[in-house]
């Protein structure tokens, strides 16, 4: 990930055919102007341990099935000496210290967490890895149609991420109940977006009115 310039980032806007049709200007600064990697790597983390259900569990030496009653006496067998059948030492005993069902959730401030989702857009802009579309307007339900788009922008074998404004879902839901059913394809609105789902696909695709809402002092041309 590259440090943020002090110049604006000047990015294409293409339409739904791949055609460009414009470009839009982006100011780092209304992204946080930097990109600080230790606070995007331990954002990830606190989302990927919220994620875990911590439901593990293993049978410690208290909970198998067996008698609790000595083996053989300690002494005078020859042999070495031994305790129960519960013993983790033995085939079918307890574990030794073994994950028990735990909570992992945790929490970082709010303002940390949001600074991290505008380094991490603020990343993907900067290393042309996120495209800007005009809009994605479709009339009726047609999953072929969102994965043609992708086809020609040259990402369709790679896993995405679409951002839509809120005019975007206000006027046409069809865009997400289109591409809701393409695999390594996710639809969100740009209200919704953390570190975690901006970073974890190949490609991000932000439509104009996305992009507005992320950007305010975006300026078009």
């Amino acid at each position: 990930m590259a440090t943020a310039p002090a110049t604006p980032i000047t990015l294409p806007v293409v339409n739904a055919q791949g055609e460009t049709v414009g470009s839009v200007e982006v100011d780092p600064a209304d992204l946080g102007g930097k990109i600080n990697k230790q606070l995007l790597h331990e954002v990830v983390l606190m989302y990927r341990a919220n994620q875990r259900s911590g439901t593990h569990s293993t049978l410690r030496r208290g909970e198998v099935a067996g008698s609790t009653k000595k083996l053989f006496r300690q002494k005078g067998t020859g042999n070495a000496r031994v305790g129960t059948r519960r013993t983790n030492k033995r085939r079918g005993g307890g574990t030794a210290k073994g994950p028990k069902p735990r909570d992992y959730e945790y929490h970082l401030p709010k303002k940390a967490v949001q600074s991290a989702t505008r380094m991490a857009i603020l990343s993907r802009l900067q290393d042309n890895e996120a495209v800007i579309i005009n809009d994605m307007k479709m009339v009726e339900i047609q999953t072929k149609a969102v994965a043609n788009v992708l086809k020609v922008l040259q990402i369709a074998d790679k896993t995405c991420l679409i951002s839509l404004g809120k005019s975007d879902i206000d006027e046409n839901r069809t865009i997400y109940m289109s591409a809701r059913n393409i695999r390594g394809m996710e639809v969100l609105p740009a209200s919704q977006l953390n570190a975690y789902q901006v970073l974890r696909p190949k490609r991000l695709i932000l439509t104009k009115a996305a992009l507005q809402e992320l950007c305010k002092n975006a300026k078009w041309k």
